[in-house]
């Protein structure tokens, strides 16, 4: 009987350590959690941190991405220079097919973004690009965001290209606006008509001026 008890009294302290343990490890666990959650609260708001940064859109973040410098718009077409952190030098372009142009071959040099599908020719042959090696880096972001141009300034950032055009984002740096567009036709558009100084409404109708 002795024994007996002996071993409950010993199997009752076991269980109130268990249980104080438990305890105390609960509010750790619970600690730590609120202290994760609080600092991931400051990072994000209060317009500080990534969150904030990518609002305003003055990063790039893409080793493909370029910032367009439009001088001026003389009948359409739209002139200026091309930046990529892979040369000092712009690139000059007059017009929406050279600025393709342009980034294209960028981007078949760079291997990046991934061609989803080649080019292909009048004979339905399709043509891939090699990666040219050696390419170095050799403007910083923050030197590719010191390019301005007169008219406008855009930075462009091609993700993908998929189904023979390019996804990505762009930021009206003059505004700190930032769009995502689903083509190279989409992303032409958007640029001529913020160059213009015309917004379209979501119905994709211009508003009258009557009325």
């Amino acid at each position: 009987m002795e024994h007996e008890a002996t071993c409950f009294v010993r199997l009752f302290s076991c269980h109130v350590h268990y249980e104080k343990n438990a305890f105390f490890s609960k509010w750790i666990v619970m600690g730590i959690v609120f202290g994760c959650y609080h600092r991931s609260r400051k990072c994000s708001g209060n317009g500080k941190g990534m969150g904030s940064m990518k609002a305003a859109g003055h990063y790039i973040g893409t080793p493909s991405g370029i910032v367009l410098c439009v001088s001026k718009k003389d009948r359409g077409i739209v002139e200026g220079r091309l930046y990529h952190g892979y040369s000092r030098e712009g690139i000059p372009f007059c017009g929406y097919e050279e600025i393709l142009k342009a980034a294209e071959t960028f981007f078949n040099e760079l291997g990046f973004p991934y061609m989803g599908t080649g080019d292909r020719d009048i004979s339905g042959r399709t043509y891939r690009y090699r990666k040219k090696e050696g390419m170095t880096k050799v403007m910083k972001d923050e030197e590719l965001l010191g390019q301005h141009g007169d008219m406008g300034t855009f930075v462009i950032c091609v993700q993908h290209r998929q189904h023979s055009s390019w996804q990505g984002r762009v930021t009206y740096l003059d505004e700190n606006q930032t769009v995502y567009f689903r083509s190279a036709l989409e992303l032409m558009k958007i640029i001529d008509s913020t160059l213009d100084g015309t917004r379209h409404p979501e119905n994709g109708e211009k508003k009258s001026e009557e009325g």
